[in-house]
């Protein structure tokens, strides 16, 4: 499938669950596709670019050792991306690659992930912390800061300013998650 078969495709992935899992089927028994949705998320000013970006995070969430590989394409991108239904799943992503990286289980993304990578998705995160951000993408991304806290002993002290300072003008669910935060760091 080409990259503008893929497109006109995307133009039937809706916010149902059923349409997004439909696509991410696709991708999964397509894995040679990863190359063309990233390039559709990637035109960051085009309504079909979140759509591209919901059909990942299904594809992520199930199959983030495929994705592995593309991962020095796609994070270097994430500084791009501006649209706030695009932002949320790249921000889940993120979240997944985090996981995964500090989870128990054996996983070929431990490896995979450089230093580098990581300092991709932390710059992001903290760009999305501080910047005028859905509250989803700001809770995805505390969570990732948090996990690779753990490693980088420098995150702590700056998410713990950041969170502390912004916790009086956020929604209730920024203040719950960011609660739940505070008290693990």
């Amino acid at each position: 499938m080409t990259t503008e078969a893929l497109y006109k495709e995307l133009n039937y992935v809706n916010h149902s669950r059923e349409k997004r899992q439909f696509y991410a089927n696709l991708v999964i028994s397509q894995p040679k596709l990863i190359p063309q949705l990233l390039e559709i998320l990637y035109m960051v000013n085009d309504k079909i670019s979140p759509r591209a970006a919901w059909v990942l995070e299904f594809f992520c969430n199930d199959y983030l050792e495929k994705f592995a590989p593309y991962l020095d394409e796609f994070l270097p991108h994430l500084k791009h991306i501006k649209l706030d239904s695009a932002l949320r799943p790249c921000a889940k992503i993120c979240e997944y690659i985090a996981k995964a990286n500090f989870g128990k289980q054996n996983s070929s993304l431990k490896t995979r992930l450089t230093n580098a990578n990581k300092e991709l998705i932390i710059e992001a995160c903290f760009d999305w912390m501080i910047t005028e951000q859905k509250v989803a993408v700001k809770a995805y991304s505390m969570h990732t800061l948090f996990l690779f806290g753990k490693e980088f002993d420098w995150i702590y002290p700056e998410l713990r300013l950041i969170l502390e300072r912004d916790f009086s003008t956020q929604s209730a669910a920024f203040k719950a998650r960011a609660r739940h935060i505070l008290k693990k760091i």
